[in-house]
């Protein structure tokens, strides 16, 4: 792995399910995650916040890609590491993908979070078909004569997407 020696990422994953243990202690969530750079130091960390912050995206996954992406002062974290102390769920592969993690590790699988209540296996299906399609919520274009304005002023200023 990027050339890191294998006890620091178990040492590191061991935190991680530490954190997911104080989160529990606290009347949370019990899911933990944190993100490394390429030598095991950790960039940033969260747990499972979706009660707290009434947020149904504050999992441990994005709470730690945001901390570490605050801490960086930067919006994306290629070549990064994600270590959660369960299996990600389908938003949070997602996330991490499209911020650029390279690696993903996992202490506990989403069948066995499953075992124990937490059973979010349904979230990979709907990845397989196209957002338009989606049983959850109605989608479709509703295109109005400004809807470009706000890319082209963006783009007039000089900045990059």
């Amino acid at each position: 792995m990027n050339g890191q020696p294998q006890e620091l990422i178990l040492k590191r994953m061991q935190e991680t399910v530490e954190l997911s243990l104080r989160q529990v202690d606290r009347g949370g969530i019990p899911f933990a995650a944190m993100v490394l750079d390429v030598h095991g130091r950790v960039l940033g960390s969260g747990v499972n916040q979706v009660r707290e912050h009434h947020d149904p995206t504050a999992h441990a996954e994005v709470q730690a890609m945001r901390n570490a992406c605050a801490r960086a002062g930067a919006t994306r974290l290629p070549g990064t590491i994600l270590l959660a102390s369960g299996e990600p769920c389908a938003l949070c592969y997602l996330a991490a993908l499209y911020a650029g993690v390279t690696q993903i590790w996992f202490a506990a699988s989403r069948d066995e979070a499953a075992a124990h209540g937490f059973d979010y296996r349904d979230t990979y299906r709907i990845f397989a078909h196209d957002p338009l399609d989606w049983p959850a919520a109605a989608s479709a274009r509703l295109a109005v004569p400004p809807a470009h304005k706000p890319f082209h002023a963006h783009r007039a200023r000089g900045r990059a997407p």
